[in-house]
This record gives structure tokens, sequence and C-alpha cells, in this order.
């Protein structure tokens, strides 16, 4: 009989923390703890899923790459979810890039061994589906909001998610990364941190910037921010339900 109570005062990856007890026990002797750092990929497009990785903290961002190898954001992960769960419903090759933007601590399981549980665990395979629409709901938006809004707001968007998922307002971003997950010219970025410096909302110096005044990012952001929060919430409840 499944016991009710979480343990998300135990685990910080919060789709874990949900689960009951005796089904996070399936989970727990294969998983095992790892640092990554910034710019360590963990698939490219085309490769064959072989671990899954749920953070404890930092942030995964997944891009898609075009044939000239440019590549643009279309969904972040942090500690509320998880990388590569389709991998438990079957072999599964990434179709995206999975690259760490915010240094992470994170638990993994090979690909193997979750099919293993997976298929005898029918809680973990609703939550693997259930994730998947998170995911596929989140690049919708990004995808509009990339197509609809001016850069200086999707600007603002990125680093408030970012912060959001490394829990700080002093983030190790450089112009660059930013010009890739924002699918805009490093100038652009040049001009949008300037001017947000000037205003006095951020620093921006040596690779890091720094959040000043959080409240008037959020007043310049789009609504996709919020949209973004409010699906992201309603759907990973959603999976946990199905537990």
């Amino acid at each position: 009989m499944t016991e009710s109570h979480s343990l998300h005062h135990v685990h910080p990856n919060h789709l874990l923390a949900g689960l009951p007890a005796d089904i996070l026990a399936l989970l727990t002797p294969h998983l095992t703890t790892h640092a990554l750092k910034q710019g360590h990929v963990l698939y490219e497009a085309g490769d064959e899923v072989e671990l899954v990785y749920f953070p404890h903290s930092g942030m995964v961002s997944l891009l898609s790459v075009m044939q000239n190898g440019k590549a643009i954001e279309n969904a972040t992960i942090g500690r509320e979810g998880v990388v590569g769960a389709m991998a438990g419903l079957g072999l599964y090759t990434s179709m995206v890039r999975a690259v760490v933007q915010l240094p992470i601590v994170t638990s993994r399981i090979s690909s193997a061994r979750f099919r293993q549980v997976t298929a005898h665990c029918r809680a973990i395979e609703n939550l693997c589906i259930r994730y998947n629409e998170v995911l596929l709901t989140q690049a919708r938006l990004t995808a509009a909001c990339n197509g609809l809004h001016p850069v200086e707001a999707r600007f603002c968007r990125w680093l408030l998610q970012s912060a959001d998922r490394a829990e700080s307002n002093t983030l190790p971003l450089t112009q660059e990364l930013l010009s890739e997950m924002l699918g805009v010219r490093r100038t652009s970025v040049t001009d949008v941190a300037g001017r947000l410096q000037r205003e006095g909302l951020i620093m921006f110096s040596r690779g890091v910037i720094q959040i000043l005044d959080r409240p008037a990012l959020e007043a310049m952001t789009c609504e996709c921010y919020r949209a973004l929060i409010d699906q992201s919430a309603m759907l990973g409840t959603r999976a946990l339900s199905s537990v």
C-alpha cells in the first residue's frame, strides 16, 4: 500500500520529494549525487539518453540546435524537475542539447535502471509523461515569447528565471551566453544590459550579473515570466497528483 506522506523536507529535488516513501525507495538505491560545472553538456541532440538527472540546485537549459550550429533555448529545468525522464519509457534519443547553465548538484540514475523501475511502477511512468507536458508547455511559451516580445523584456524574463533557479540575485552569466539563449546578436544583449545597468537595475561585470532591483525587472518583463511560473506550478502539481 502506498504511503501518503510527502518527503519534501528530505530531498532537495521537488519531484523526488513529492513521491510517497515506498515509491521513492525504488529509486533511492540507484541514485548517486554529483556536482556539475556551468557549461557541462549532459546530452547533444541525437545522443542516446544514458542518464536521468534530478537537479537539487542550479539550472539546465534545453536548446534546439540548427544545422549551422546556432542554438536557442526552449526550456529550463531546476530543482522542480527532471532531465531525460522520457528515457524511462523506452530507448530514448535526445532531440535537444541539454547543458548546465548554472552550476548544479544533481541526483542521477542510469536510464537502463530507471526503465526497470518505471516498468514496474505506474506512478513513475505517469510522472515521466506529466513532466514531459511541463516541458512542452514551457517550450510553447518560450517560442511565443521569442517571436512576439522585444529583446529587453525577454532579457528580463531570462534573468528572473535564472535567479529563481539559482535562488540568488548573483548569476555567473556572460553576454555571449545570454545572446545564445535569447537567439539575438551579442550587441543587442550589450545594449540592453548597459541600459539596465545605467538605470540601476543590474550590475554587469566580468561574466557576473547582479540583480539590484528585482521589482523593477519584474515590471519590465513580459507576461511570459508569470505565465511560465503559473503553468509550471499547475502542471507540476498535476504530475505529482498522478503518483
